[in-house]
């Protein structure tokens, strides 16, 4: 009995041993997250990153896509996350695997065109891609892709030949000189059938011109009156201070595509053959150097907004390719900065990837924040940020001193800035205090109209979008961070997404806003940025009664519980929550009834489990109470104490009824006067 109660205790030791070991060995390709080596802190103080250390980060996406290739024809086809992206089906497949192939190649040209001979996982990458691109146009292949027919409409294959085309222009000698004439000439007829045909008003317009565009250099009678109509209707998108418009949003876009694609397109085709169509797209491009890189943190971190945030570092290409021209007005070092902490904040983070591949999400995966017309393999058009290695070694975006820019020399701690740009109406907001930025854009889809599911949801209609603070998905029950929701005659909270900016003055953000399903209910909203937070002097203006909530951002639990702390300053209820990291505090002011903290369960793109603090009221109009929200909505880095004087800088707020208008007066002596929009 001994002997078997040893051997079954033996037995017991080594399969918790082996148990463990699995464990550790799944912990470990879980922390599977790119390492700087040989980090330079010399040119790089902050990121230790260089030119090497990018392409050493291509290559770890890379090899994360080629861990699937162990053969020349397996596809670039990665499992699929569950959820709201496709395939559904299998008829959309062939397209599952072009988006793969032509997006990780933004990441392995750049390489390529430096090293023809790269080998990946014992395949040689070059020969992977060409034999690839040569199964599009094999009737025989499960890869091919059929033409366009002769009455067909824009899809996502004009999208990939697009991005197949930018590529193909930037890197012909690797990837377009070595394929066989008869290749080149059935390549040219599918691409072209796409090409040279119909489009979306947005975006989409550059991907029918590189196509056209590539195949024109390469001596390909193609449709020139059509490419010069498709980059002026481009060129029309624009609306001033580097934004473009993408039909109707503003966005990342506005950068990873319409500022990207333009400079590419000037530096590779533009300038040899419609120089004045480059001048305007470069003028463009000159613009956005004065406002975009304060969109950015600190210690350079992006801010989650608007759609397909899968592609993340993608958002980061308009600055590597600012060292095409050696412009003294640019701060090189800061935007190498803004750049390579992007890189590190996905690439470092322990979630960001899964199977070897990026999560469709922002840190790991997150469906609130997934689009249907996104794959797995989507996620590679991060790989545009890559395309910054095209631009030469010896360019001042590589060889100056990284800097933080106007953080360390035109921002003060104590003081909050803003950059309003009229033609976009977006306010771009930077606090020293905590090295944050902010952005309020537009937002302005219904429901009910919005047919692919994203433009009327959490990815545009916040209030305000924060690096420090990602936006939390709204719940059932009212969970609400950074809006307004509102009970309606259906029993569901709905929120706030029909906005309509009206004016930015004396440092005051006005927008009015209407609840979709029932136009008595409306709202003038006015957001005064302070310098530790946000002050809101809100008019409800309904004509029917409704219950109402107001969240603040949403603190992520992190490594222990989020705390709250309730505290009574010069006779207000101040409610804080702390998770370690960050403490956000809220403090009502007029109109409203309590305050609450409430607990969210994946709703948050960070943690599984959040909290926000919501501000509650059941307004009936014509009561006698104040048809006005006030509050302030506060921040401080967790470890730091709230002063009273930091949690009321409030000292009174008025009301004119002469004027209809409320004056509010500071502690320190300033005075905003919120006059009705």
């Amino acid at each position: 009995m001994k002997k078997r109660s040893l051997s079954i205790y033996m037995f017991l030791i080594c399969l918790t041993a082996s148990a463990q070991q699995q464990e550790k060995f799944q912990n470990k390709a879980q922390n599977n997250i790119f390492e700087i080596s040989n980090p330079d802190f010399a040119v790089s103080p902050y990121t230790g990153m260089t030119k090497q250390h990018w392409k050493d980060a291509a290559l770890y996406l890379l090899k994360g896509a080629f861990s699937y290739i162990h053969t020349l024809d397996d596809p670039m086809k990665f499992p699929k996350q569950p959820g709201v992206s496709y395939p559904q089906d299998e008829s959309r497949v062939p397209t599952e695997k072009l988006e793969g192939l032509c997006r990780t190649l933004f990441i392995a040209s750049p390489l390529l065109k430096e090293n023809p001979n790269l080998v990946i996982n014992n395949i040689k990458v070059g020969d992977y891609y060409r034999y690839q691109i040569g199964k599009l146009i094999d009737p025989s292949s499960p890869s091919y892709i059929v033409p366009r027919a002769k009455d067909g409409g824009p899809n996502q294959n004009l999208v990939e030949f697009g991005a197949l085309s930018l590529s193909l222009l930037t890197n012909p000698e690797v990837l377009w000189n070595p394929l066989p004439q008869e290749q080149k000439d059935a390549l040219a007829k599918s691409m072209l059938s796409y090409g040279d045909g119909p489009t979306v008003d947005s975006n989409w317009k550059f991907f029918n011109i590189f196509i056209l565009s590539f195949f024109k250099e390469h001596g390909y009678q193609v449709n020139e009156k059509l490419l010069v109509e498709y980059l002026q209707k481009s060129l029309g998108h624009y609306r001033g201070e580097g934004w473009y418009n993408d039909s109707p949003a503003y966005d990342y876009y506005s950068m990873w595509a319409f500022q990207m694609y333009g400079a590419v397109w000037s530096e590779y085709f533009g300038n040899k053959y419609y120089p004045e169509i480059a001048l305007q797209f470069k003028a463009n491009f000159n613009d956005l150097k004065a406002n975009y890189p304060y969109l950015f943190s600190r210690d350079g971190k992006m801010v989650m907004w608007g759609r397909s945030i899968s592609y993340r570092i993608g958002s980061i290409i308009p600055f590597p390719l600012m060292g095409f021209e050696n412009d003294p007005k640019v701060n090189y070092g800061w935007m190498r900065r803004i750049s390579s902490g992007v890189i590190k904040q996905f690439l470092q983070h322990p979630d960001f990837m899964k199977d070897n591949v990026p999560t469709l999400g922002f840190y790991g995966a997150f469906e609130p924040a997934v689009q249907n017309y996104s794959c797995r393999g989507s996620v590679y058009w991060m790989g545009k940020a890559f395309l910054g290695l095209l631009v030469p070694d010896d360019s001042p975006f590589w060889t100056a001193k990284e800097n933080e820019g106007a953080w360390e020399t035109e921002f003060k701690k104590d003081q909050v800035y803003n950059k309003f740009e009229n033609g976009s109406k977006i306010l771009i907001t930077d606090y020293p205090a905590i090295g944050a930025s902010e952005v309020r854009a537009w937002c302005h889809e219904k429901k009910k109209d919005d047919w692919q599911g994203f433009r009327s949801t959490e990815n545009y209609n916040r209030l305000s979008y924060n690096s420090a603070f990602l936006w939390q998905a709204d719940g059932k029950n009212g969970e609400v961070a950074m809006n307004y929701v509102f009970k309606n005659k259906a029993g569901e909270w709905e929120p706030l997404r029909l906005f309509t900016f009206k004016k930015f003055e004396n440092g005051i953000y006005y927008r009015d806003a209407v609840l979709e399903t029932n136009e008595n209910i409306k709202m003038n909203l006015a957001d005064i940025p302070l310098p530790n937070g946000i002050l809101r002097i809100d008019r409800n203006s309904s004509t029917d009664a409704a219950e109402v909530r107001l969240g603040h951002y949403a603190l992520p639990q992190l490594n222990k519980e989020i705390l709250t702390i309730n505290r009574k300053v010069k006779g207000y209820n101040v409610t804080i929550i702390d998770n370690g990291k960050y403490q956000l505090a809220m403090i009502p002011l007029l109109g409203w009834d309590k305050t609450e903290v409430v607990a969210a369960k994946n709703l948050h793109p960070e943690a599984v489990n959040s909290k926000v603090i919501n501000a509650v009221n059941s307004f009936v109009p014509k009561k006698a109470q104040s048809d006005v929200y006030a509050a302030l909505m506060l921040w401080k880095k967790s470890g730091e104490k709230f002063t009273d004087k930091e949690l009321m800088p409030v000292k009174n707020i008025s009301y004119s009824e002469k004027d209809d208008q409320y004056s509010v007066l500071f502690s320190n002596g300033e005075t905003k006067t919120i006059v009705k929009n």
